[in-house]
């Protein structure tokens, strides 16, 4: 069973976005594997007996390492809408985090999550993948 979650709001990526994170997240380390949720806004559901990580922009910028420590228990990490996720779930959430300054459209910001979560766990394993 996944230790890992990514939750996507209201996800309907395009055809790239769909390969580029699936790509991550097949080629996702032993022990790091990631269960890849879609919800819509009205019935999100996080599994339970996982922290919540809420992705927003004004969240928290993390350095790669500080990102990998979020790994080390189980984990969802939940992506909003375009409009942004709802008050209550940042509020029920353990930390918001921000991937970038920048705006990003809701199917970059899935497959930027899912390169992120690559690079922590190949950084953890102690793969070359990630480079300081």
């Amino acid at each position: 069973m996944a230790r890992l979650h990514v939750v996507a709001v209201e996800s309907n990526l395009p055809a790239w976005a769909r390969t580029a994170r699936d790509a991550y997240l097949r080629r996702m380390p032993k022990g790091y594997e990631v269960a890849l949720l879609e919800a819509k806004a009205s019935k999100i559901r996080i599994p339970p007996k996982t922290r919540l990580v809420a992705l927003d922009e004004r969240g928290r910028d993390l350095t790669t390492r500080e990102f990998a420590a979020l790994l080390a228990q189980p984990t969802s990490f939940i992506i909003g809408p375009a409009d942004g996720l709802d008050a209550s779930i940042k509020r029920q959430a353990s930390m918001l985090v921000r991937l970038s300054a920048l705006t990003l459209p809701h199917a970059l910001a899935q497959v930027v999550l899912c390169e992120q979560l690559y690079r922590a766990a190949t950084l953890l394993t102690g793969h070359p993948y990630h480079r300081e």
